[in-house]
C-alpha cells in the first residue's frame, strides 16, 4: 500500500489522519478504494460528496438522467446552471471543485441486464441510490452474483432505510429481506407521493459512513441489520435479518443464476 502524501494530502486529509482508527494507513486504503454509485440523485447527491471529501480514490456514477429543476430541492450536487446538463457530468463537475484529488468516471448509462456484471466488476463496493425497484432488483442479484457488498438505502416521503448486503460473506441478500418487487403501482414513486429533501440528505450521509467504515474495517457493519429512520417522530430504530435458507438468490438452492429475468426490463 503506498503511504506516500503529498503535503496537499496531509492537509486536506489531516482530520481524518489525526484519528488513531483512520491514521496514514486507512487514509491510503480510502485512496486506493474503488466504489461505484447508482443514482446521481437525491441519495446519490450526499453520498458521492462526503466520498469524494472523504479522499476515496476512484468514484464511478452510473445514471442516464439529466438535472431537472425540480430536482434541486434535494440534489445538493447539482445546481441551477446544471439544468439540462447529465447527471453523471453536473455530478463529476461538482465532484472535482470540492476534491481533485478523486478519480471520478462517469457512466451516463440506465444499469441493464447487458452492463451491470461489467460495470460492478470495475469496481470493490457499490452503493445503491436508485429510485425504482427495477433497478434495485437487478442491481442486488448481479452483485450477489459478482461477490460484491451493496450498501444500499431507500427514501419515501418522511422515511428512510439503510443495509447492506454480502451474502458472498455470509450475510443475507437484498432478496432475503424482500424476496420479490411489489406490484406494478403499489408503492409510489418519489415523483409520485413526493420526499421530504433532507431526509435524503440523512440517509445518503448515513450511506457515505458505512461505505467508509467498510473501507476502514471500522466499527460493525450493517450486515444482517437493518437501519430506519422515522424523520417525523425523529427516531431510529433497527431490525435484525438473517440470512433465508429459501432465498431465490442465496438460499441452499437458488434459482436466480444470472440476469436473464432482467433482460428487457427498465429501471
Amino acid at each position: 500500500m503506498d503511504l506516500d502524501f503529498s503535503e496537499a494530502e496531509i492537509q486536506r486529509y489531516a482530520r481524518h489522519i489525526l484519528l488513531a482508527e483512520v491514521g496514514g494507513v486507512g487514509q491510503a486504503r480510502l485512496r486506493a478504494a474503488r466504489v461505484l454509485v447508482i443514482g446521481a440523485g437525491g441519495l446519490g447527491a450526499p453520498l458521492s460528496l462526503y466520498l469524494a471529501a472523504a479522499g476515496i480514490g476512484t468514484i464511478g456514477l452510473v445514471d442516464d438522467d439529466v438535472v431537472e429543476l425540480s430536482n434541486l430541492q434535494r440534489q445538493i450536487v447539482h445546481a441551477t446552471d446544471r439544468v439540462g446538463t447529465a447527471k453523471v457530468a453536473s455530478a463529476a463537475s461538482m465532484l472535482d471543485r470540492l476534491n481533485p484529488l478523486v478519480a471520478v468516471r462517469q457512466h451516463p448509462v440506465r444499469l441493464d441486464a447487458g452492463n451491470a456484471m461489467a460495470l460492478i466488476a470495475q469496481y470493490d463496493l457499490v452503493c445503491d441510490g436508485s429510485d425504482n425497484f427495477a433497478t434495485r432488483y437487478l442491481l442486488a442479484d448481479a452483485c450477489a452474483l459478482g461477490r460484491r457488498t451493496l450498501v444500499s438505502a431507500a427514501v419515501s416521503r418522511f422515511d428512510g432505510q439503510l443495509s447492506s448486503f454480502s451474502p458472498h460473506l455470509g450475510g443475507p441478500c437484498y432478496r432475503c429481506l424482500h424476496p420479490e418487487p411489489p406490484p406494478p403501482g403499489s408503492a409510489p414513486s418519489c415523483a409520485e407521493a413526493g420526499v421530504f429533501g433532507a431526509v435524503t440528505g440523512v440517509m445518503g450521509t448515513l450511506q457515505a459512513t458505512e461505505v467508509l467504515k467498510q473501507v476502514l474495517g471500522l466499527g460493525e457493519r450493517l450486515e444482517g441489520r437493518v437501519l430506519a429512520w422515522d424523520a417525523l417522530a425523529m427516531r431510529f430504530h433497527t431490525l435484525r435479518l438473517a440470512p433465508d435458507p429459501d432465498c431465490a438468490l442465496c438460499g441452499r438452492a437458488p434459482t436466480i443464476r444470472d440476469l436473464s429475468a432482467h433482460a428487457g426490463a427498465h429501471g
